[in-house]
């Protein structure tokens, strides 16, 4: 689409047809544009495709070719950009070094395909963003649960945080739509893995954590995590939620049986019932065992 704008423009600035036109044809040598035309087309360019090319951008444009390069780059640049604004606009938060919330939502297959380096993908900032969920959510419940001895805090807090649950709160507020993956990992569905989901969540805290401080990132936690906890935990906990009814009723434990496995290791599904008294009561589908269970339960 972009060559053939281009040529359009081409066409229209020469005042000619250019059928022969290829992303190998030079501006100056083949075409014969002078610096006015060029400019012109540049233009014509920036206002067709609602962007902007830079003069050192510019600079760089031999060939037709190069052209739609740069436009294409400029044009994913902006739609990135326009992204992190929506995203900034959904979390009530805007940053003030951009680049750690780019980071904080490029997962390691999108930083291998843009040759970034190991330091380019989201990694560390997750590491220091479950840190930083781990402070907020001990700090929260120590307060809100003041009659509960350690062992039942730490259950609490470990249900709240964990890889399901996160991704389900990340979900909640439309966190996937803003995940930078390669285009590998985004044909095999990864936009939907819990474990990418939630990494992004505790690396978006990690970035408000550096970009803001402690107060920011204690507001999100707050807002979009800690909120609406005994609903959310219906469905991020529904193994300890049914276990606890089954236990006030007097029944046996609630048992799980995989009844199928399937589909090629990277791509495993699986489906468990989940049994009371002996009694199948629901069976559930799942990527994994536990999200099998979980959607049983």
């Amino acid at each position: 689409m972009e060559l053939e704008m281009l040529k359009t423009i081409i066409e229209k600035t020469l005042g000619r047809n250019m059928d022969a036109i290829t992303e190998k044809t030079t501006f100056v040598d083949d075409l014969g544009v002078d610096s006015l035309d060029f400019f012109q087309i540049l233009i014509d360019l920036e206002e067709t495709f609602d962007v902007r090319i830079a003069p050192e951008e510019a600079e760089e444009i031999v060939t037709v070719g190069d052209a739609v390069e740069t436009l294409r780059r400029v044009t994913k640049e902006e739609e990135m950009e326009n992204n992190l604004k929506k995203l900034e606009q959904t979390i009530g938060y805007q940053f003030t070094a951009k680049s750690l919330l780019e980071q904080a939502m490029t997962h390691s297959s999108y930083a291998n395909e843009k040759h970034l380096g190991k330091l380019g993908c989201n990694e560390r900032l997750e590491f220091l963003g479950d840190a930083v969920l781990e402070l907020i959510s001990s700090d929260f419940l120590y307060k809100k649960f003041r009659n509960n001895q350690e062992g039942e805090l730490t259950k609490k807090r470990a249900s709240m945080v964990c890889e399901k649950s996160l991704a389900y709160c990340a979900r909640e507020f439309g966190l996937p739509e803003f995940i930078l993956l390669g285009r590998g990992e985004e044909m095999m569905g990864g936009r939907k893995r819990d474990s990418i989901v939630s990494d992004a969540l505790e690396s978006l805290i990690g970035a408000m954590y550096l970009d803001g401080g402690f107060e920011p990132a204690q507001a999100f936690v707050m807002k979009f995590i800690l909120n609406d906890l005994e609903d959310k935990r219906i469905f991020y906990d529904s193994k300890t939620v049914l276990q606890e009814m089954v236990q006030e009723g007097g029944n046996h434990p609630v048992e799980y049986r995989l009844l199928k496995e399937e589909g090629p290791d990277h791509s495993k599904s699986f489906t468990v019932e989940a049994l009371i008294n002996g009694k199948s009561m629901g069976t559930g589908i799942g990527h994994t065992k536990k999200a099998a269970e979980q959607a049983a339960a």
